[in-house]
């Protein structure tokens, strides 16, 4: 009998681009992932299954062996740290930058900067390697309302067009780093399941390549 595997994956422009690479490596689901209430997904190999969920959740279902593998975002990646869990191929979708971002105009405080974000471990490392003291704010969306507002100096978000950004008045300002998808691994899972689970790495590296 195979040995099952399951992948993570979270709804989005990155699932709209991953859902193309497993279907060249031979994996399309059974339902609509896009249409379908559920959670689980059966697919076109029977030893393998999805699960749907948040993107920022992905990291950690892998983690601790919920899942065998997943997709990932390397800003999510880089936020969760990595633990348990080995990156094993760049997919090369859904790329990005994350920047951090102001009005263009306005002076910088010469003390503590205030700087929102969904991403305080990344945003502290950037500016502690700057030796730069900043006060971070945990924000989880409308990240671009908080210098105008007046709740932050700037913020730490992600970039693709930039057209949100300058609809809201701001600029990209500092570069901290290039952002794709990634396919991430559990580390038991590589060790428990090497044979199907090196197999199925393989097969999504062609399908990039």
């Amino acid at each position: 009998m195979a040995t099952e595997l399951t992948i993570a994956l979270a709804k989005g422009r990155i699932l709209d681009e991953t859902l193309p690479l497993l279907a060249r490596a031979g994996i399309e689901p059974v339902d609509d992932l896009n249409s379908s209430r559920k959670l689980v997904f059966a697919t076109s190999q029977a030893n393998i299954k999805l699960v749907l969920i948040r993107s920022a959740d992905v990291p950690t279902y892998v983690q601790y062996g919920a899942a065998d593998m997943g997709v990932a975002g390397k800003d999510v990646l880089a936020e969760h740290g990595g633990e348990g869990l080995y990156e094993r191929v760049d997919l090369k979708i859904a790329p990005c930058r994350m920047m951090t971002a102001g009005f263009a105009d306005r002076p910088m405080p010469r003390t503590r900067l205030k700087v929102a974000t969904k991403y305080p471990r990344i945003t502290r490392q950037f500016f502690l390697e700057q030796g730069r003291q900043v006060e971070l704010i945990k924000l989880y969306g409308s990240m671009e309302l908080a210098p105008v507002v007046g709740l932050a100096d700037i913020i730490v978000d992600l970039v693709d067009t930039g057209n949100t950004l300058k609809a809201n008045g701001l600029t990209p300002l500092e570069h901290i780093m290039d952002i794709s998808s990634r396919l991430i691994v559990n580390r038991a899972s590589l060790k428990m399941k090497n044979q199907p689970v090196k197999e199925l790495v393989g097969k999504i590296e062609k399908a990039v390549k």
